[in-house]
C-alpha cells in the first residue's frame, strides 16, 4: 500500500489501492455529478470546489486541460460518509451529504505531498502534484467529534483560531468548543451591554505559579482581548466550510467574576471586598450570577448577539464548579428558592439551568449543552434535550446516559490536554499530568460493558485545552498537537487505536502520526515532535520549567468521588477567601 493510503488520520474504514497515479498541476475542476437533490449537491460540490480552490497548486489553474472532480449525493449512506474513487484520469466523490463531501476532500488533502499543507506554491514550471488510486469508504462512529479551546484564561487571536480550524477540521473533527467566558476574561462584544468586552475583558496581570505553590507569583503584564461579532460570525463560518460547527460557551452561573466586575448589580450575596475584579488567579471563585429574571433578560441579550453573529445550534453554558454559598446566604435567592417550590440551592442550580436551556430552545431554537455538574447536582429538573459533558469520569457519564440525556464523554484522563504530555523535565510547565499520545490512543468512549440504552446515548467525545498556564499560540499549538490526531482517530472509528503494532487494514497509529507530522510542518505549526520537545519548547529553568502538578491518577479517582457524592467540595470561608484550581477539586485533603 503507498505510504499515503497507509498513512491517513483518522483511518479510513476501508482502503482499497489501485493501481496507478492520477497526476494534478493545478485545480481540477469540481461539477456536480447529477445524482441527488441538486440544491445538496450544488452546495457539496461548491464546498469541494472551495476547500480545493484553497490549496496552494504547483500551477496555475487551466481550465479544461485538467481531470475533473465529480461529486453526488446518495442519501442512503449514512450521516457523513463519503465514497472516494481516485482513478488515473478522475476523482469521484459520492457522501452522503455537505459534510461527507467535505471530509472526503480533506483526505484528498492528505493523499496530496505535504506541499499541499504551504500558504503557498513553492514550486513552479513542469511540477506535478499526485494522488495514489483507490477506493475509500469511510463514516465516522461518532457523531461529535470536537476540539474545546479556552480562550477565557488566555485570549488567543482570530489568526490563531483560523490557523487551529484548518489544522483541526483536517482531521474530521466536526465541534469547535470556544470557552469564552469566565473568571479571568470576557471575550465576546456586546452592544447592548458594552461594559462586559470594556471592562470585562482585560485584566491587571496574571497568576503564574500553580496552584499549590506559595507565594504565589505573577505576571505582572496586562492581559485582554475580546472577539467581534463579526470576528465570531468568521469564525464560524470559515469552521463551518471545513465541516466544523461552533459551539460557544458563556460559563453560568460561576465562574462568572468577569461578568460582574463589569456589571456588579447581577451578584449574589456580598460583594467581595473592594468590588468584583477580573480575576488574576486560577480556580474556583465563590461568585455567582443571581439567578434572578433581570438576570434572565441580560442573558437573553447577550445569547441573542451571540447566536445572531454565529448561527450556533448548540450554546454551552457551563454548570460547573459552583460553591452556591453566595445563594444560600442572599435573602433574595432564598425567598426565589422557596416561592419556586424548590428544597435546596442545588435545585435551584438545576432549575437556573433548565430555563437558560428553555430560553435558548424558545426563543433561538438552540440546544444547550452542560458540565456534569449539571445533571450531577438535579437531573431530573434538566431539560431533557440537555447534553451532558462528561468530565468527571466515565461513570457520571453512565449516569446521565442512562437518565435520557445525549452525553459526550470528556473524561480529564485522557482528553485534557492541559496536563504535560510526559513525566520529565524537559516539558514546559503544565498544571499536571501526564496525558501520553498512547493514553490518549487508548480511551474508549464508549465503553463495552455499558447497557446498550446507554451506550446509544454516547454521542462523542472531544479533546480539552484549558489555558492556564498554556499563554501564547505557540505553546497552545505544542499542547494540542499531535495528541489532537489521536483523538480524531479514536472519535471517528469510536475506540481505541492501535498505537504501536498494527494491522492490514488499520495500520499503526503512532506511523500515521509521524507521516502526518509533515504535513503539520508544512502548514506551520509548532507541535510537539514524537520523540520530545525542541530545546525551545521546554520550559528552561525559570517561572516556565517542569514543575510534576496534579497526577492524572488522583485527580480521576477523587473527581469520580465528587461525582458520585462521595465527596464535595470546600464551603467557602468568606473571610478568608480561597482558590481552588479546577485540578485541585480531585486533590483536596
Amino acid at each position: 500500500m503507498d505510504d499515503r493510503l497507509a498513512g491517513l488520520v483518522p483511518q479510513s474504514v476501508s482502503v482499497l489501492p489501485k493501481p496507478g497515479q492520477l497526476e494534478l498541476s493545478w485545480c481540477p475542476a469540481v461539477r456536480p455529478a447529477g445524482r441527488g437533490p441538486d440544491a445538496l449537491t450544488q452546495r457539496a460540490a461548491a464546498a469541494v470546489r472551495h476547500l480545493l480552490g484553497c490549496l496552494p497548486w504547483p500551477a496555475d489553474a487551466q481550465i479544461g486541460s485538467e481531470p475533473t472532480v465529480t461529486v453526488g449525493i446518495d442519501a442512503g449512506l449514512p450521516a457523513e460518509s463519503y465514497r472516494l474513487a481516485i482513478e488515473t484520469d478522475r476523482i469521484a466523490i459520492t457522501a452522503a451529504d455537505e459534510d461527507g463531501a467535505v471530509y472526503a476532500t480533506q483526505t484528498i488533502r492528505q493523499l496530496l505531498p505535504d506541499e499541499a499543507w504551504r500558504a503557498a506554491s513553492v514550486r513552479t514550471g513542469g511540477h506535478v502534484w499526485t494522488l495514489p488510486c483507490a477506493e475509500i469508504a469511510d463514516q465516522p462512529a461518532l457523531p461529535w467529534r470536537g476540539a474545546h479551546i479556552d480562550v477565557a484564561r488566555h485570549f488567543f487571536t482570530k489568526r490563531e483560531l483560523l490557523a487551529l480550524v484548518d489544522a483541526l477540521a483536517a482531521l474530521k473533527l466536526n465541534r469547535l468548543h470556544l470557552h469564552l467566558t469566565d473568571d479571568q476574561g470576557w471575550r465576546i462584544e456586546s452592544p447592548s451591554h458594552p461594559a462586559l468586552h470594556e471592562v470585562g475583558s482585560h485584566r491587571p496581570r496574571t497568576q503564574i505559579s500553580l496552584g499549590r505553590e506559595r507565594p504565589r507569583v505573577y505576571d505582572e503584564t496586562p492581559h485582554g482581548g475580546y472577539y467581534t461579532l463579526a470576528d465570531l460570525a468568521e469564525i464560524s463560518a470559515f469552521a463551518a466550510q471545513r465541516g466544523m460547527s461552533l459551539v460557544p460557551e458563556i460559563d453560568l452561573p460561576g465562574h462568572s467574576t468577569a461578568l460582574l466586575a463589569a456589571l456588579p448589580e447581577f451578584g449574589s450575596g456580598q460583594p467581595p471586598p473592594g468590588g468584583y475584579q477580573v480575576a488574576a488567579d486560577w480556580g474556583i471563585l465563590s461568585n455567582l450570577l443571581a439567578p434572578l429574571p433581570k438576570s434572565m433578560k441580560l442573558l437573553r441579550d447577550v445569547f441573542g448577539e451571540l447566536i445572531g453573529a454565529t448561527g450556533a445550534g448548540f450554546v454551552h453554558i457551563g454548570g460547573d464548579e459552583c460553591l452556591l454559598d453566595a445563594w444560600r446566604a442572599d435573602p433574595r435567592i432564598d425567598q426565589l428558592r422557596r416561592d419556586r417550590g424548590l428544597a435546596t440551592a442545588d435545585d435551584l442550580h438545576a432549575a437556573f439551568l433548565a430555563d437558560v436551556a428553555n430560553m435558548l430552545a424558545e426563543d433561538f431554537a438552540a440546544r444547550t449543552v452542560v458540565w456534569d455538574e449539571g445533571f450531577a447536582s438535579s437531573g431530573r429538573l434538566l431539560r431533557p434535550d440537555t447534553v451532558v459533558m462528561a468530565w468527571r469520569g466515565m461513570q457520571i457519564a453512565r449516569e446521565a446516559a442512562q437518565a435520557g440525556h445525549e452525553v459526550v464523554a470528556v473524561p480529564v484522563f485522557p482528553t485534557y490536554f492541559d496536563y504535560a504530555q510526559e513525566k520529565q523535565d524537559s516539558e514546559p510547565l503544565a498544571i499536571g499530568g501526564p496525558v501520553r499520545l498512547e493514553d490518549v490512543a487508548a480511551f474508549a468512549p464508549v465503553p463495552g460493558d455499558w447497557p446498550e440504552p446507554a451506550r446509544r446515548q454516547l454521542i462523542g467525545t472531544q479533546f480539552q485545552v484549558w489555558t492556564e498556564y498554556i499563554r501564547d499560540d505557540r505553546s497552545l499549538e505544542y499542547m494540542v498537537f499531535p495528541r489532537a490526531c489521536a483523538l480524531a482517530d479514536v472519535a471517528w472509528s469510536g475506540g481505541p487505536a492501535a498505537w504501536a503494532s498494527g494491522s492490514p487494514g488499520r495500520p499503526a497509529l503512532r506511523d500515521r502520526i509521524a507521516l502526518h507530522l509533515g504535513r503539520l510542518a508544512a502548514a506551520g505549526l509548532d507541535y510537539r515532535p514524537l520523540a520530545g520537545p525542541l530545546p525551545r519548547q521546554q520550559g528552561g529553568s525559570g517561572p516556565r520549567r517542569y514543575r510534576p502538578g496534579y497526577a492524572t491518577d488522583q485527580v480521576a479517582t477523587r473527581l469520580a468521588k465528587l461525582a458520585a457524592g462521595q465527596e464535595m467540595l470546600p464551603a467557602r470561608n468568606a473571610a478568608r477567601p480561597r482558590y481552588v484550581d479546577r485540578a485541585a477539586q480531585a486533590c483536596l485533603s
